[in-house]
Formats: structure tokens, sequence, C-alpha cells
């Protein structure tokens, strides 16, 4: 049986690295967090001491870093990844990171024999947890057909975007999107507060123009609105990705003000006791501010 390497254990990569080994994956797991690699191991997952051992013995391993340096270091390092790797072997990169490290880390994995496939995730935490989440997947037609079985253990929807880095520049489209979404969404909501309208009504019609999207109209009505701004996706990584996002637009030469717009509401909310809440509650953040009571639906109605 393929032995799978998987590192960080985190609020995403955990649920995933939980979903493979209870659908018959042979799994080696390491975390700087012990209790994480306890619970993968209490699934029947063996633990590793460092990434140089998820290496010797693995086939294919998955990372799930926060960020660029996170991940550049678990693959890249002295004591990393392609320095221990097996010959033939795969590296699947999950985490959302600079385009420009993806590329570096594939051109280092392809001069030592490795394959480095790029498949960063779409959906949120909860759609980890159930083993529903979206891949896009940049890697040669080789390597996406090793990986497929593991992505489908994971997700339900897997999009091959292209060679090595188009899984990661897709994420950026689609996060950049996402994440402007809910500024937008949470000054509107504000400003119907601020008028005393029925949210029920104003969400209603904006549900039947095509003013509406799928953060108000589906994600929302389950967190900010529900009063639950627990992290599905925190405003600390909104904040980062928006952040890569308008250094891959600089170097492409494409002008993004409106992403440079919300970052900086985004650094606003991140000053404030709000950066490690879901991204939804940049609503609450405006409504504060505003001293206008915060929009939620009655119980029943979300």
């Amino acid at each position: 049986m393929t032995k799978i390497g998987f590192i960080g254990l985190g609020r995403m990569g955990r649920p995933m690295a939980s979903n493979l080994q209870r659908k018959g994956f042979s799994l080696i797991v390491y975390d700087i967090a012990a209790d994480a690699v306890d619970a993968l191991v209490a699934l029947g997952a063996s633990a590793a001491s460092d990434a140089a051992q998820v290496a010797a013995q693995c086939e294919v391993i998955f990372t799930m870093l926060p960020a660029s340096a996170d991940v550049e270091a678990t693959v890249l390092g002295a004591h990393g990844l392609l320095a221990h790797s097996r010959p033939d072997s795969v590296i699947v990169d999950m985490s959302t990171i600079d385009p420009r490290s993806t590329d570096r880390m594939a051109e280092q994995a392809r001069a030592g024999g490795v394959e480095f496939v790029d498949a960063p995730v779409g959906r949120l935490a909860s759609h980890a947890d159930r083993g529903e989440c979206l891949f896009m997947v940049g890697a040669t037609d080789g390597a996406f057909a090793r990986i497929r079985p593991m992505l489908e253990a994971m997700g339900t929807t897997i999009h091959h975007c292209g060679a090595v880095g188009a899984g990661m520049r897709t994420k950026l489209v689609n996060n950049y999107l996402a994440v402007v979404s809910c500024q937008l969404n949470a000054e509107a909501l504000a400003l119907s507060q601020s008028f005393g309208l029925s949210l029920e009504k104003t969400l209603e019609v904006i549900h039947g123009t095509t003013a509406t999207n799928g953060q108000l109209k589906i994600a929302w009505p389950a967190k900010v609105l529900a009063g639950d701004i627990e992290p599905g996706f925190a405003i600390d990584l909104a904040h980062k990705d928006l952040t890569l996002i308008i250094g891959a637009a600089n170097d492409n030469k494409v002008p993004v003000p409106v992403a440079a717009a919300a970052r900086e509401a985004y650094s606003l909310a991140r000053a404030t006791s709000y950066g490690r809440k879901d991204f939804s509650s940049m609503v609450d953040v405006l409504c504060e501010v505003a001293g206008i009571e915060k929009p939620r639906l009655a119980a029943g109605n979300h």
C-alpha cells in the first residue's frame, strides 16, 4: 500500500488527514502541535518526528501550512522534504501561498526527480470536516492521476487547472472575489442596519436580484447572521490572501484597487479583537465602529 505523508494538522489539515485515514489510506503525520498528531494516531495513523522522517517513508506527501515561509522551510530546508524524499515521490502543497514560492519549489523538485503539485483548497473548514473540499490542482497529467484517489477521499470537487502553479493562481482569483464580497456585504448590511430596515426583507430583495452573491446567500446565514463568528475562514487569513493577491497582481502589472481598499478594511479589523474571527464578522466590525446593532436573523430564518 502507498504510504501517504501529511504535514500540517491545523483547522483544515486535521479533518482532511482524518478523512484520508478513515477511508483506508496508510498515513504518516507530522505537526508541531502534539495534540493534533495524537488525534490522528488515535484514528490509526503513524506519527513522524519531523518532515525528514515523513519524506523518507512516504511516496506521496501532502502539506497544509499557514504561509509561504512555512511551506518553503518544510520543502526546501536542510531537514525538509526534498533533501530526504524518495525518487519519483510526489509532494502536494495544499496551502495558499505566493505563486512565486510554488514556482521555486516546483523547479527544485524537478531538478531532484520529484514531482511537485499545487492543490489549494476551496470551501471552508466545515466542508473539510465532511470531506467536501474543492481542489484547484496544478500538476502534470501523471502526477494528477496518482493523487486523484487521495483528493477524492478529502473532497467532492476536483479541478485540474493546468500545469504546476495554475492551481495556486486559480485560488487567488477565487479568493479575490470571495474575500472582497465579504467586505461589500459588510458595508451593505451595515448601511441597511443604520437605515433601520428589516434584515429578512433586505436579504429577500437582494437575493432576487443580480446583487446577490454566494457569501451572502449561502455562507453568511450559517455564520455571522446566525451569531456564529468562530472561524471557518479567519479575518487574519483573508488579509493574508489579499496581500498575496495584490503582490501577484503587481508582478503581472494588473491594477487591483478594490483589493487594496479591501485589504485596508481587513487591516482595521485585525487591529481590533476580530483577527481570529470568521471573515463574515467584518459586518460586526463596521457595526461596532458605527455604533449600530449587528445584523442577526431570527431563529428559524438561517
